[in-house]
């Protein structure tokens, strides 16, 4: 039996209970802040077991109880699992609570101005619950209700709400991939921001920015990304909210990461790393948010053991607050598959990384159509993660079956990322590179040749000749024709401009010159240049070294300050720092 008197008083007060008579609202209204967590996960798993739990969604579709118990803003996330279950379960009560306040807004379309500001005030409540607990679509129908209420003034109230809702509208039309309607609502929130100024008011543009900033990155559009991240980041004032200041550190490291401006990138997002762990605690759902980002970093420096602790931390974090068929789950679950993937490829061991990629789609696909573009990077992942076990099986069937389905799902990405993105970027020339390896294991080199080169060209026009990505499909194109091709003196060249980038953008003792080397061992003992051979044995043996001796930092997360700067003095940092030119750290 139940010992706690809170959770006592909650069995009595279940719908239904001969002695209860009160809502879910009321019952989080009187439980202390230390069992509110434990009360409504226990309600939910009871109602579950006794195949009640239709009634705990009954009250949660009920827009006035819902909007009660969002009132409790210090543990609205603590909602999310129960929220979640719910969704599992069927109940679809993001959609009711989207359409009912919907409705709502029709209704008081011809009310005063404050039943509208309230009714707004709701809805960014509503909407940014939604939001958090991945359900953009849904989320984005509450915030085109309040962007709709905020239009029939031209009070200069208005004008801000209708920024805030633009901001938040353009961060959902991101989480969902709806990037072109997202350009439309930043152009929109502009033209506000112009309204307000020739009322003399100035609104702050910070999380704008950095909404912008994130919808350039995920098209691949790295320079404007770049330049976007250091304006949200001039925007930095005290007084800002934290969770602001949070996603713009995190947007601007990653920008900063896919410029190999790594010292910048580390320093910010360690400090965003730091914020959201004083502030909003260790299982929170933004300290996963930039946990995902510190794996990001981690990967991209080439410190890939740490990266897939980070990576676990974050999904981890995630599986506790959100749990069942999420898509903040799914995206942790990708993140991780890819990093344990490459954590992996020396060792021939996937079976984690499979098991993180499968889980990954399996998730995707039940909450989103089959064409959805955030199919694309899982498929591929699994596609990678397949080709590596294919290789190294040894039943000829089951190889030939591996590589077929790897061929499928690498198709299917690449067409979901030409319809999204179009030929002309570094999503697509990905999934060409892809492509290319995927033909040489099937010994099919003519189209091997074709996709590699296709890739090369691509990312050459978009991020220069001496990009970590370029040098990436130059040492795969370098592979096939060394093992494969026979043409060794293009082989040759391939590899030691490979080399030099690798060595350049990351030191003596990154990961990938390993497959450069051996892939030069091969080729100088194919061609009977032994004094070559023993030259890059004896290189290969002096980067075994140096990798022995990289990432001594036992755990990452010991690795952020725990007394960093203030805010203010990041900023600044960074920006300074910008106005002196780019750097990059030698990481040999």
């Amino acid at each position: 039996m139940v010992n706690s008197p809170a959770l006592t008083l909650i069995f009595t007060s279940v719908p239904n209970h001969p002695e209860g008579n009160m809502n879910i609202y009321d019952i989080c209204c009187i439980v202390t802040e230390s069992h509110f967590s434990l009360c409504l996960t226990v309600l939910c798993s009871q109602l579950y077991q006794q195949g009640r739990l239709c009634q705990l969604g009954g009250e949660f579709c009920e827009l006035e109880v819902f909007a009660k118990v969002l009132r409790a803003s210090d543990k609205r996330h603590l909602l999310h699992h129960c929220f979640q279950a719910l969704m599992d379960h069927g109940v679809k009560v993001a959609s009711v609570l989207a359409n009912s306040f919907s409705r709502r807004c029709s209704y008081i379309a011809e009310s005063d101005a404050h039943v509208k500001e309230k009714a707004i005030q709701f809805g960014f409540v509503l909407g940014g619950f939604l939001s958090d607990a991945g359900w953009y679509g849904d989320a984005e129908k509450v915030f085109l209700s309040c962007l709709q209420l905020c239009t029939l003034h031209s009070e200069v109230l208005h004008c801000y709400r209708a920024v805030e809702c633009c901001v938040r509208l353009l961060h959902v039309r991101n989480g969902n991939c709806k990037y072109h309607l997202g350009e439309e609502t930043f152009k929109l929130a502009q033209s506000y921001m112009d309204k307000l100024a020739k009322h003399g008011h100035q609104a702050n543009k910070a999380a704008l920015y950095g909404e912008l900033c994130a919808l350039l990155f995920a098209k691949s559009h790295y320079d404007e990304a770049y330049r976007w991240c250091i304006e949200a980041m001039k925007e930095i004032t005290p007084g800002l909210p934290v969770k602001v200041v949070v996603d713009v550190l995190r947007q601007a490291s990653k920008a900063c990461v896919v410029k190999r401006e790594f010292r910048k990138a580390e320093q910010l997002i360690k400090h965003a790393v730091f914020l959201a762990r004083e502030h909003f605690g260790h299982k929170h759902p933004k300290y996963s948010d930039t946990l995902l980002d510190y794996g990001f970093y981690l990967l991209n420096v080439d410190n890939i053991c740490q990266s897939v602790a980070i990576y676990q931390t974050a999904l981890d974090i995630r599986q506790s607050v959100f749990g069942g068929k999420n898509i903040h789950v799914a995206t942790a679950h990708e993140d991780l598959a890819y990093s344990s993937y490459v954590h992996q490829y020396s060792s021939g061991k996937f079976d984690n990384a499979l098991f993180h990629a499968e889980r990954a789609i399996d998730i995707i696909t039940h909450i989103l159509p089959e064409d959805h573009l955030l199919l694309a990077s899982s498929k591929r992942v699994k596609a990678l993660i397949l080709e590596e076990i294919a290789i190294d099986c040894h039943n000829k069937e089951t190889e030939e079956r591996l590589l077929q389905e790897a061929h499928d799902l690498h198709l299917s990405s690449l067409q979901l990322a030409k319809k999204a993105f179009g030929e002309f970027n570094v999503q697509t020339a990905k999934h060409y590179g892809n492509l290319g390896r995927l033909y040489q294991s099937m010994r099919k080199f003519k189209e091997a040749e074709e996709m590699h080169i296709k890739a090369i060209q691509i990312k050459e026009q978009l991020l220069g000749h001496e990009d970590y990505e370029v040098a990436l499909s130059v040492g795969h194109l370098a592979s096939l024709y060394n093992y494969d091709m026979n043409q060794y003196e293009d082989a040759e060249r391939l590899y030691l401009r490979s080399i030099a980038i690798g060595k350049k953008l990351f030191g003596e003792g990154y990961s990938g010159l390993e497959y450069d080397y051996r892939g030069l061992i091969k080729l100088y003992n194919s061609v009977g240049n032994y004094e070559k051979v023993f030259e890059y044995h004896n290189v290969l043996s002096n980067w075994n070294r140096l990798r022995d001796r990289q990432f001594a930092v036992a755990d990452a997360l010991e690795d952020v300050n725990t007394t960093p700067q203030q805010t203010q003095e990041v900023v600044q940092a960074f920006l300074l720092a910008q106005s002196l030119g780019p750097t990059r750290p030698c990481l040999g």
